[in-house]
């Protein structure tokens, strides 16, 4: 494997220095500045954030026969975080 580094892994260490950075101010520890930023966003409906597994599912459904009916929509994985109506 090579040392090459993808944009996903530079989000991924921006979201945990901001959370370390708020659990720093707040003087909390990590789980506490994911909870501030929770509380922040008002929370996830669903009560817990999603997985990359699933939405490896959702896009191995869309891109099966299952799926040959729908055509131009939009999935959010959010956990119920956008109002939808």
């Amino acid at each position: 494997m090579s040392n090459q580094r993808y944009p996903e892994e530079f989000k991924i260490e921006a979201v945990k220095q901001v959370t370390e950075r708020l659990a720093q101010k707040a003087g909390t520890d990590y789980e506490g500045g994911k909870r501030i930023i929770m509380d922040a966003l008002g929370g996830i409906p669903l009560g817990r954030p999603s997985t990359p597994s699933k939405v490896a599912n959702l896009i191995a459904f869309l891109a099966s026969p299952r799926a040959a009916s729908i055509t131009g929509s939009e999935f959010a994985i959010d956990g119920g975080t956008v109002p939808t109506a």
